[in-house]
């Protein structure tokens, strides 16, 4: 690409004025095949009007969470959450990014106790004090996607089920603390890892998070444990989540047979899980959706 040609980022503006130092710091840097280090792909950095619209989708679908939390309760059941999730984010412009994606029949998923991911809320499925729920949500608007998720406690929670929750939250924190520009994407994993071993708990390797924007899985794949220095570089313009499921049990899941979606701890160990979608800056990262 030549000086004066416009950007590959999309952004209208020449490639001298736009990415050209962002190529040349990339060129510059020495990558070691033996740690798995690779460049990121061009089409997965996005520019001001990207980061715009993911900003946008981000806030409605916090705001979707927010009006969870005003009303996951014991006693309710979870068809009566998803619809009000999908109500407000129709209401406010969006699309529910989950509802008919690869066949899922919901809007949002809702996560019970050993239930890792991608549970199917229902009519007939309601909580009860003890449990802990992940509830899940994607907020498509204008074409961005936004994706978060929130671990809530019902009623009298043991102290068993709280830590984990608490130990899975600051697990999330220290992910997105180890995103830093210009360093590998292995260090998210290696400090999520970390602490849930620390704490006696497993991490889910089978799923993990991914990078978002204008496809609701893009790359590069963010697994949740990992070595320092590994992988893809982490560079200005990413957007992706961090989302680490961890067990109190062993890190094995299964997918039920007969739905195809709900992914439960094997061994029927109670899960959590959080998670945010991040952008990574010049000088650390912003949350766009949490």
């Amino acid at each position: 690409m030549h000086r004066n040609d416009f950007c590959w980022c999309g952004s209208g503006l020449k490639y001298k004025r736009c990415h050209l130092d962002f190529d040349e710091h990339i060129d510059g840097i020495k990558f070691d095949p033996r740690m798995g280090q690779i460049k990121p792909p061009h089409e997965i950095i996005k520019n001001e009007k990207d980061i715009a619209g993911i900003t946008k989708s981000g806030k409605i679908n916090n705001a979707a969470l927010d009006l969870i939390a005003e009303n996951i309760r014991e006693g309710i059941d979870t068809l009566t959450l998803n619809d009000m999730a999908h109500n407000f984010i129709i209401e406010n412009g969006g699309i529910p990014a989950c509802l008919n994606y690869a066949g899922y029949p919901k809007s949002i998923c809702i996560s019970i106790n050993d239930v890792v991911c991608h549970g199917i809320p229902s009519k007939k499925t309601i909580l009860k004090s003890g449990d802990i729920v992940n509830v899940d949500i994607t907020t498509i608007l204008d074409g961005y996607y936004a994706d978060a998720s929130r671990m809530f406690m019902i009623g009298s929670v043991s102290p068993e089920a709280e830590k984990l929750v608490e130990v899975t939250r600051q697990c999330m924190e220290l992910g997105i603390n180890a995103v830093k520009p210009w360093h590998f994407l292995g260090d998210v994993g290696a400090a999520i890892e970390k602490h849930a071993h620390t704490n006696k708990y497993s991490v889910v390797t089978a799923l993990g998070g991914h990078g978002v924007g204008k496809k609701f899985h893009e790359e590069p794949f963010v697994n949740h444990v990992g070595e320092k220095n590994t992988g893809m570089l982490l560079v200005p313009g990413m957007v992706l989540t961090v989302e680490p499921m961890i067990n109190m049990g062993d890190f094995d899941v299964r997918t039920d047979e007969k739905d195809g979606w709900t992914v439960y701890t094997k061994d029927g160990s109670l899960s959590a899980q959080w998670e945010k979608t991040i952008l990574i800056t010049e000088t650390g990262t912003a949350v766009l959706a949490d």
